[in-house]
């Protein structure tokens, strides 16, 4: 049946997308790479607006400390945990873990390296953790959207096999010549574009941002349950497909951030406080 429809299909290569945004020759700079610094500075620049606003738990001088301490978790979690979750075999070719401009990034990596760069950071200035994730739980949703987007411009982490008329044949022969789902677009509409909009009308609309870890706990749930959910759609890495518990690895490192993010959202409200703004507004009752 995928071979019959195969010859209908949308292929990935007649969409003209090639992974090297610039070719010198000696040097190619790829659409990938292009998608994290677009995610940082747009996430950066987005930052500023929010710690405008009364209420802030840190002062704009501090949000270009933190890009600094951001990128780098979420260039080494990110790249750590790509290696011990998904592909361990790369540490016996060490080479292969510098070679960031191929992919093979993983997110829950990612998130770890965020936070343990977070913890350092409040430490460094005596800001308050909780809060300060609040503030970049609602910028993170442009790094995910980019990076999904990066994602189907690579032509990779592509999905399972679908009958449906926009299922599209991905050049990798390890994706077989039968019609998959574009789930890097999946990801990229749920985890970046509604995420977005339900976490900015929260802390624009209502008093989330004065209860600490009302939003950062709604942005781990959603992004769980999106990830949670899609992996029934997207297609896991090669032996990751079905744990012994049933889940694939995918979902297993979802679970806890959904259970996190459950327990940030309904204690919120007991750690809501006068917000004395580092920004020098008024406090924030």
């Amino acid at each position: 049946m995928f071979l019959n429809l195969a010859t209908d299909a949308i292929r990935w290569v007649d969409l003209g997308l090639n992974p090297v945004a610039l070719d010198l020759g000696f040097f190619q700079f790829r659409w990938y790479s292009i998608a994290y610094i677009s995610g940082i500075v747009l996430g950066w620049w987005y930052l500023t607006k929010l710690l405008a606003q009364p209420g802030a738990p840190m002062a704009r001088r501090h949000a270009d400390d933190l890009v600094f301490y951001v990128t780098l978790g979420i260039i080494l979690g990110g790249r750590i945990g790509y290696v011990l979750f998904y592909k361990p075999s790369m540490i016996l070719h060490p080479i292969e873990l510098f070679k960031l401009w191929e992919g093979g990034m993983s997110l829950h990596g990612g998130f770890a390296g965020v936070i343990i760069a977070l913890l350092l950071f409040c430490r460094k200035h005596s800001l308050s953790l909780i809060r300060v994730c609040d503030y970049v739980a609602c910028v993170t949703p442009f790094g995910l959207f980019f990076g999904r987007i990066a994602n189907f411009v690579n032509g990779e982490l592509w999905g399972r096999p679908t009958t449906l008329p926009w299922g599209m044949i991905f050049p990798d022969p390890l994706a077989g010549d039968i019609p998959r789902h574009p789930s890097q677009l999946y990801e990229a509409g749920l985890e970046g574009v509604v995420m977005f909009l339900i976490l900015n009308w929260m802390f624009w609309r209502t008093d989330a941002r004065y209860q600490p870890g009302r939003l950062v706990g709604t942005g781990l749930v959603l992004y769980g349950l999106f990830r949670f959910s899609l992996e029934k759609l997207r297609q896991p890495d090669y032996g990751l497909e079905n744990l012994s518990w049933g889940l694939t690895m995918g979902q297993t490192l979802s679970l806890p951030m959904v259970l996190v993010g459950i327990y940030l959202f309904l204690t919120a409200k007991s750690r809501r406080v006068r917000v004395e703004s580092i920004a020098g507004q008024e406090p924030v009752a």
